[in-house]
């Protein structure tokens, strides 16, 4: 699937719902995402802080939960949101769940339009990697 084909409106949209949702009362960064599944399902999710720092999470490891408590599947197209309702870059950690969980093919809206996670996350680590690099048995 194209990112011309993906409503991005309407991610966007659900995103800045999610946003609402968000628990920041450290950072003040709220941030939404939301994303397409691969049976059309739309997930969403927002960053939960907690006092103790490392313990937050950010929003899209809220919104994979909610993929998996409604049936798993893979993500095929994601939008992040920040307090703005702009499009925000996932971090690291979460650039790495999102390949886990939509693979290279997955689309992402960032600041700079749509990118494949391929080219966000390049040479990433994921499942081949162990089917093809683990112990031999």
């Amino acid at each position: 699937m194209s990112g011309d084909q993906i409503d991005w409106d309407l991610l966007r949209d659900a995103a800045i719902v999610a946003l609402g949702n968000s628990y920041s009362p450290y950072s003040k960064f709220p941030v939404g995402v939301a994303g397409f599944a691969d049976d059309g399902r739309v997930v969403s999710g927002a960053n939960v802080e907690n006092a103790s720092y490392g313990l937050t999470l950010c929003a899209e490891c809220s919104m994979v939960s909610q993929l998996w408590a409604t049936g798993g599947g893979r993500l095929t197209a994601v939008s992040c949101v920040d307090g703005n309702g702009e499009s925000l870059m996932p971090c690291g950690r979460c650039r790495q769940l999102l390949y886990e969980h939509g693979g290279p093919q997955l689309l992402l809206m960032t600041p700079e339009g749509v990118l494949p996670m391929a080219e966000v996350l390049p040479q990433a680590f994921g499942p081949a990697d162990l089917e093809t690099r683990g112990p031999a048995e």
